[in-house]
Parts: C-alpha cells; structure tokens; sequence
C-alpha cells in the first residue's frame, strides 16, 4: 500500500519512498511526467480530431488487452551502467497512422542498460536493426534506415550497398509525433522525435485543434534538451546549440549536418545524370567495396533520396567542419552543453530551416562510441534506485487547501487506475476512514473531508489497482493481478497474536532471516486478505494497522509484508503461516 501523511497545520510532507538522487545526466535526464497514467493513441483520424483517445486497442492480429502505463517505468544506476525499463510506449498520444498503416504498438516490457561511461574507438560500428537506444521517454530510437536494400535487381529486406532512407520510404506512414511501429509493436522514432521535443519544451509549437506539431515561429532561444541516449552512451540533443561548440555565451542556432544530397550542388556528382554507379567516400569507409557499387537508375520509382548513400558528407567535399557545417559523419560533434559545460560528445537532431527532418536525423550510418548497451533481463550488481513509475509511484500530498464549513480539500500524487483511501486522526493514533473508494483521475487524486478537530491529520493510502499490463510482466511481476514474486524467509514472530471482529490491531511484525536493506521499506502488509495501513519500519520489526472486519470469519489468518525485490526479479514477502487468530 502505497501511503503519505499531511497535517493541516503544517505543510510537511512524509512519505514511504526515497529514491536516490543523482545529478548524471545520464540518469536525470529521463522524462517521467508521464510514467503514471496510461499509454493511449488515436485509433483514426476522426478519434484524433475529436480528441478520444483509448488506452486498449486491436487490429485483431495486433492487442493491446489491457491498459499499460507509458514510457519509462524505472531507472537503476551502478558505476558503470544506466539500466532502464520502459514499456517503449509514447507519454503523449500516439496515432493515428496513415495510409493503411496495419500496425499498432504494444506494451515491448523492455529491460536496457546503456554504458555510463562511454569510450569513442577509431573504427566505428555500423549502427543494427532495432533499438539503437532510447529517448528519454522511454521510446525505441531506430536508425535511419527501413530495413530494406537494393540487390541488384530490387528492394528486398536485409542490408547492402544501398540501403533505403527510413524517413523518405516510411514517412508517410508515420503520426504525428513522427513515429510508427514495426509488427512486433515496437513504437520508435527513425527522425525528428518532435512530441517529445515539445513534452520538453524546446523550440516545438502543438495546434490543439488540429493536434499536430510543428517547428516554432521565429529564432530558437534556448539550447535543445538531452532527448535520447544511444547505445555507445552518448547523448542525442534537439536541433539547437550553441553557435560555437566550445563557447556556451556565443548564442543559439540551429545545427547545420554534415550531409547533402547528390545532386550535382555543393561539389557532389550528379545521381541523376550519371546513375547510381558508385557509392559516397563515407560509405565506401564503413562498408568497404564488396559486392555490387551500382544501385537503381534515378527516376520516379526510385528518386533521389531513396537510398541513405544518395547523400554525400561535406567533410568529403573540401568544406570544413566547424565552420562550413557543424556536425560530422555520425551526426555529433564534441562540444559542450548545458548539462556537460565540460564537453562531451552529443548527436544532434537533424532537420531543415523549415523543420524538416532530412539525412541523417539524429545519427549516422555509424556508433560514434562503442555500442556496448543493449538488452537484459535482470541486472547482477549492487545499483542505485533512482525512479520507479507506474503502481510504485509514492503518494505525495499536496498542501491542504481549507474549504467551507470546517472542510479541507485533499490533493495527492495518483496512479491511473489506482483507488485510494482517506482516514482522519487527531493524535496519530486511532485512524477513522472518511473517505474510501477515491478513483485516481489520470494521474492525480483529490477529495474533500472535514476537518472535525485542529489540527486534523489525514493519511491517503493506495488500497487498489486495476488490472494492467505491468512492464515487468515478462521477468515475473504482472500487476494488477498478483504475480509470480519469488517468496522470502517467514517472518520470525507477530505481535500480538490474537485480535476481535471489529476491532483495529496494530501488529508488530518481525523480520526472520536474511531481511531486506535497513533502508527499504514496505510495499503493503497483510492479514490474510485484510490490506494493512500506516506501514512503517525500525529495523527489522515491520509495524501496521489492520481493521478486521465485524463479518470476518474467525480462525487462523496468515500475516504477511512485501518488499520489492531486486531490479528484475519480483517481490520478495514474508510471512508467518497462520501467525495470527481471528477471534
């Protein structure tokens, strides 16, 4: 159960979670405003205009059955990793898609660790299919090509000398966030990740009427946040920094990529007169010269563009980077940032004067460090807890706010589907239930009550969540619906042992053996399947509250206490079989 406290006459707050801090960007930079309420999309375009989102859908090959909360659901650190879990759904609307588009995303229960101290080899790596990363978000980053390749005599899937352009071959399939999914359900930005850029607040402007996004009217002000971190463990940025990559006082401009097309400007041949005949410097780098050099002839059914290696690098050309253009063959540079004064290495979105997302978008053909990030199904190290969402978002109270008539007005931290519970003491000691059955709107819950005494102290607890699609249903925990949590030590002893129908009993429940962390508390505690409250810990005795019902059938009951268990793994509870007698 998750719990807070709040007097009306003070405005201190208490609550059951403490989480680390940590000033890394590599771990502050998340974005979880939205972590606590239900992934939705836009079924069409009608849904979209009207505004009518839902938070379950199916194409009848592709179900999201239950709802799932959106994007990034926890963040561990240790010295050398970030370990993230994210249902890999967006926390802004997603949808529709156009065009026929048949796929729908889905809940991806993705586990990911990205290095935290990321190392830049002289040979690079050519960026795979799949996650290459993830915003910060908690969406899947991809790279900048569709999966498809020229073999000689067609497109066909797989990858070659000429590989098609992701944004040119797949952009109209794309929604409005400018992103889609494969039939795994997989949702990921190939380009310009312009929702979340506004979720954000870089220089991004929303029509509510029509739902869309579009780049802002005038100059950027400010430098573009961290919106990623790609698998080598450096950062991707917003099109924006600083005018001089070693000068953060020097102003604001849009970064200028290292990459045009082939089309006989700027000191590049001509695809269009003299064929597909051989591929840019850069790509002959990365890919050596095996196989076939000749790709389609350009016309109308393959136009300039549909291929990654019709675009040649600046830095091949005679120009300068630094002074001609800004980024170089991996879409980065070295320089500093808001959150790196020092320097750093960052990838920069790519697009246009007008917006428009062009070659290479937010990284090149290649890592610029070492790829060692990647999936994982349970972590093996001593980490940090950093953020959890979801049903393990704590509950916070807000200030209370006096109403009419010996009344106040309760406001707290929610989690969508999440009922919660108001009791009211004067003294911390007897607790009576005022309000019961409060539904969480979106992420926020709210209630009015009365004070009866001053000061008055009220206690919101979490007593229920609907059934959903827990992101770590895959390693065991499946939410809203109990789980496959491994079991831990009995408890060694319960105090007292015995209690009446339709009284309230504090019991002290003691810890057995090999007890979780001194600093981790409680998630819930229970005697038999009476949900306990104002749960607290000194050590290893475990104290709560337990109002046994005056209908309870009499006999022995089971008392039990929860922990969280390790990232990866489920719950661990203790429990002493038929430790307590309902009299």
């Amino acid at each position: 159960m998750k719990t807070a406290f709040v007097s009306t006459a003070a405005t201190g707050i208490l609550a059951i979670a403490s989480l680390a801090a940590d000033a890394d960007p590599r771990v502050a930079s998340w974005f979880t405003g939205g972590a606590s309420r239900y992934a939705r999309i836009y079924t069409d375009a009608a849904a979209r205009t009207a505004g009518s989102s839902v938070t379950t859908w199916s194409n009848g090959s592709q179900t999201q059955a239950k709802p799932a909360y959106a994007g990034v659901q926890a963040v561990y650190s240790s010295a050398d990793w970030v370990y993230l879990r994210t249902t890999g759904l967006g926390q802004h609307v997603m949808g529709p898609w156009q065009v026929g588009f048949p796929n729908l995303p889905a809940n991806q229960h993705a586990f990911y660790r990205i290095p935290r101290n990321p190392v830049s080899p002289a040979s690079k790596t050519l960026t795979g299919g799949g996650p290459i990363g993830y915003f910060v978000d908690g969406v899947a980053m991809f790279d900048s090509r569709d999966a498809f390749y020229w073999n000689g005599t067609t497109d066909t899937q797989g990858t070659g000398n000429w590989n098609r352009d992701a944004y040119v071959n797949e952009g109209a399939t794309f929604d409005p966030a400018l992103a889609h999914q494969q039939n795994t359900g997989t949702y990921h930005y190939h380009a310009n990740p312009i929702a979340l850029r506004h979720l954000l607040g870089d220089h991004v402007a929303f029509d509510n009427a029509n739902r869309s996004y579009a780049e802002a009217a005038g100059p950027a002000t400010h430098h573009s946040p961290i919106l990623g971190w790609v698998r080598d463990g450096w950062p991707v940025y917003g099109p924006y920094g600083y005018a001089s990559a070693s000068n953060a006082t020097g102003g604001i401009r849009r970064m200028v990529p290292g990459y045009v097309p082939r089309d006989g400007k700027n000191g590049t041949d001509n695809l269009a007169a003299t064929g597909r005949n051989s591929l840019p410097a850069w790509a002959t780098r990365l890919y050596g010269t095996v196989g076939s050099q000749t790709g389609p002839a350009v016309s109308g059914n393959f136009p300039l563009g549909r291929y990654m290696e019709d675009n040649a690098y600046l830095g091949d050309l005679g120009k300068t980077i630094g002074s001609d253009f800004d980024l170089d063959e991996q879409n980065g540079r070295w320089c500093v940032t808001p959150e790196f004064p020092d320097g750093v290495y960052a990838y920069f979105v790519a697009i246009d004067a007008n917006g428009t997302p062009v070659f290479p978008y937010n990284i090149g053909r290649a890592f610029h460090g070492s790829p060692t990030g990647t999936d994982v199904s349970a972590i093996s190290e001593t980490v940090a807890t950093h953020f959890l969402g979801g049903t393990n978002r704590p509950v916070v109270l807000g200030t209370p706010v006096r109403g009419a008539a010996d009344s106040v007005v309760l406001t707290w931290t929610a989690v969508e589907g999440g009922t919660y519970t108001v009791e009211r003491s004067s003294d911390l000691g007897a607790w009576q239930p005022i309000a019961t059955g409060i539904a969480a709107v979106a992420d926020g819950g709210t209630a009015t009550v009365a004070t009866v005494s001053n000061p008055a102290l009220f206690h919101v607890g979490l007593t229920a969540v609907a059934a959903h699609d827990a992101v770590d249903a895959a390693t065991g925990n499946t939410g809203g619906g109990g789980g496959g949590g491994m079991t831990g030590p009995v408890l060694a002893s319960v105090a007292p042992t015995a209690g009446n129908r339709g009284t309230t009993v504090t019991l002290t429940l003691t810890l057995g053996a090999n007890p979780p962390p001194a600093d981790l508390q409680p998630k819930s505690a229970k005697l038999g399947a009476i949900v306990g409250t104002n749960l607290s810990r000194n050590g290893s005795q475990i104290t709560a509250r337990f109002a046994i019902p005056a209908g309870a059938t009499p006999g022995a009951a089971t008392p039990s206490v929860t922990f969280g268990g390790p990232p990866g793994m489920g719950d661990v509870t203790f429990s002493l079989a038929n430790g307590f007698t309902i009299l």
